[in-house]
């Protein structure tokens, strides 16, 4: 009799064991949620590493409850899935603080790429208005068409920026660029030609 009341207590524990054996339903939400903001917030773009280390704690995270909740309930023990869920929130709330900052550089190189975009454009238009027609009218014509759809391009650039995709609003003005110089060369060397090809009147007398 007398050890058979012996082991109460024991069972006792065990019981009570059990029953702060449960998954931390609501902890792994909010690590749900925070992989979500984290994701809303650009961090996959813009913190990409820290990002995909976010993902691997959410996955060892889930693999864990997965592991707890295939045992016998007497043995489930979700404290290391609270550690992780834990981690999770606090690793998108500083990923969360890194992206907004990364965000507002990012914007600041795309805003300045625009502008030495539209500055390119604008030397080539100028280039284009002192273009010689003659012969290669239909030439002239041509970079001119290529001045002008530069000019709509510049608009996608806005349209990047607007949208806060400020990566791709740099790849696009950088093109932009890089077309305007090109344009400003075959114009350049076209004047040149003009120039080498008039008689030069500065040694009369």
């Amino acid at each position: 009799m007398q050890s058979r009341v012996s082991l109460i207590p024991m069972v006792l524990a065990i019981v009570m064991t059990a029953g702060c054996a449960d998954p931390p339903t609501q902890q792994i939400q909010e690590a749900e949620n925070a992989l979500k903001e984290a994701q809303e917030s650009g961090a996959s773009t813009y913190s990409p590493d820290e990002y995909a280390k976010l993902e691997g704690t959410l996955d060892t995270l889930r693999k864990e409850v997965s592991e707890q909740d295939g045992k016998f309930a007497l043995f489930r023990d979700y404290g290391k899935a609270q550690q992780l869920s834990v981690s999770a929130k606090a690793e998108s709330e500083r990923i969360q603080v890194a992206t907004a900052q990364k965000k507002e550089e990012g914007k600041a190189a795309a805003m300045q790429a625009q502008q030495v975009a539209k500055e390119a454009v604008r030397a080539a238009q100028e280039l284009v208005a002192k273009a010689p027609v003659g012969k290669d009218r239909a030439a002239v014509e041509a970079i001119k068409n290529d001045v002008e759809g530069l000019q709509s391009l510049l608009k996608q650039v806005q349209d990047s920026i607007d949208k806060g995709d400020y990566p791709a609003a740099q790849t696009q003005a950088k093109a932009i660029h890089d077309m305007s110089q090109g344009v400003q060369t075959e114009i350049q060397n076209a004047l040149a030609k003009v120039g080498r090809g008039k008689p030069s009147h500065s040694r009369r007398q």
